[in-house]
């Protein structure tokens, strides 16, 4: 390859948004919606992001004051944790959230037949431990399944679910809990999401990924409950109200996400979903690009699946607060087949025809302008909660160039997988491994 060609390729990596350059614009009115549409739905969006975050942040975040309810005013939670396979996290975790500042709490690890110490750790843990309870799985039928039997062994009226390898905040609880209680429309709350922070912070991506959690995750969730409905709470830490999970019949088990397909059951029955940014719950992520791959394909076809059994929203008028979030995921997704249809157009004329791709770069100037400004909005609101986050801004250069470009070539790979969901039986159950929990494990 040539230094020229070396050139083109990086301008396309860094402003690959646009096929302005290889379809003729204004000859079809076709090419000219799509030109139009690859260039300025992230744009657009950005800038939603931003805006709609700024207005939580005002309205609902800045001026919070701790909450102050008496022990026995506070409602009694049963804190699930489903595991498979976690004998390398499970201990460390049980042992946070056996101290949370909350008065009223029992702890469930749901072992979902684990072939690894999982089950042996978790015997040996519970004459140490008078809040933990341990529910026994045989075979590994998924978390969602895990879960459920969690709920049917639960003594407290509200759920709260984490990951088995999070650790949660001691205040955490305490943030949550006032939704479900307070006299404004606490007893439309359905389930309240939390705020996931990154613990390992070795790598590059591990750090791209601090970067992604607060600045695309953090804005879109307070953009989306300032519109009023939010796309999917955080599976790694929420709290449910019991009833309403009974009354939404709980979470599918073939569905790959529960997180997903569990909020959008709530909601359509009408029950609210909230985000409470200061109940935080720190997470490992993956640190090599199979397992983030992995990881994004599963949330990838998740979301298709779920939006694909939820497309009859549209026949129900009192669904239509839900409109706007399920339009803007089926108009990513659309933007991710455009982009790889235009990639692969664009990548042959960049090696086979040698054309001039120069003005791209002032296309992916005006996109990686506008994603930074949203790093720099999201790192600055979430500085209330960690100080020397906004240094991490320098690491979010990285994520245009590494994350635009997985994530839309996982869409293409995970459509056929979330098509053919609609076609298999809902008996089915959709089973789990344990992901990549980064390097240091």
């Amino acid at each position: 390859m040539s230094i020229e060609l070396y050139e083109r390729v990086f301008i396309y990596i860094y402003g690959t948004i646009s096929i302005e350059f290889y379809l003729p614009l204004g000859r079809d009115t076709l090419k000219t919606v799509l030109v139009l549409f690859l260039f300025y739905y992230p744009l657009a969006m950005g800038v939603l992001w931003i805006i709609g975050s700024l207005i939580f942040f005002v309205k609902k975040e800045r001026n919070q004051e701790f909450p102050d309810y008496r022990d026995e005013e506070l409602p009694f939670v049963s804190l699930l944790i489903p595991a498979y396979n976690e004998e390398k996290t499970i201990e460390e975790t049980i042992n946070y959230v056996s101290h949370l500042n909350y008065p009223h709490y029992e702890v469930i690890v749901i072992n979902d037949g684990s072939n690894d110490r999982t089950l042996e750790i978790l015997k040996s843990l519970l004459h140490l431990n008078s809040k933990l309870r341990v529910v026994n799985v045989v075979d590994n039928k998924g978390k969602a399944n895990a879960l459920k039997q969690g709920v049917l062994a639960s003594k407290g009226e509200l759920i709260a679910t984490i990951d088995s390898d999070a650790i949660l905040d001691k205040d955490a609880l305490k943030y949550i809990i006032p939704h479900f209680i307070t006299p404004h429309n606490g007893e439309r709350v359905g389930a309240v999401t939390g705020n996931p922070r990154i613990r390992n912070r070795t790598s590059l991506l591990s750090k791209v990924q601090l970067v992604e959690y607060s600045s695309i995750i953090g804005l879109i969730k307070r953009t989306q409950r300032i519109i009023g409905k939010v796309m999917t709470v955080s599976g790694v830490f929420v709290v449910f109200r019991k009833k309403a999970l009974l009354d939404a019949g709980m979470w599918d088990t073939d569905l790959i996400t529960d997180d997903i397909g569990v909020t959008w059951k709530l909601q359509r029955r009408f029950w609210d979903v909230r985000y409470e940014p200061r109940a935080l719950c720190w997470m490992l992520v993956p640190e090599t690009i199979k397992g983030i791959c992995k990881q994004r394909l599963r949330w990838t076809q998740g979301g298709i699946e779920v939006i694909l059994r939820h497309r009859d929203i549209f026949l129900d008028w009192r669904q239509r607060r839900l409109y706007p979030i399920y339009i803007e995921q089926v108009l990513s997704i659309l933007w991710s087949v455009i982009w790889f249809i235009s990639a692969i157009i664009f990548l042959y004329k960049a090696i086979f025809l040698q054309n001039n791709l120069v003005p791209i770069m002032w296309i992916g100037n005006y996109l990686s302008i506008i994603c930074l400004l949203q790093f720099l909005v999201a790192l600055f609101i979430e500085s209330r909660y960690e100080k020397g986050i906004l240094l991490y801004l320098l690491w979010g250069i990285w994520y245009p160039i590494i994350y635009w470009h997985i994530n839309a070539l996982l869409v293409i790979v995970a459509l056929p997988k979330g098509i053919k969901i609609l076609k298999e039986s809902k008996d089915e159950f959709a089973t789990w491994e344990s992901p990549d929990r980064g390097l240091h494990l």
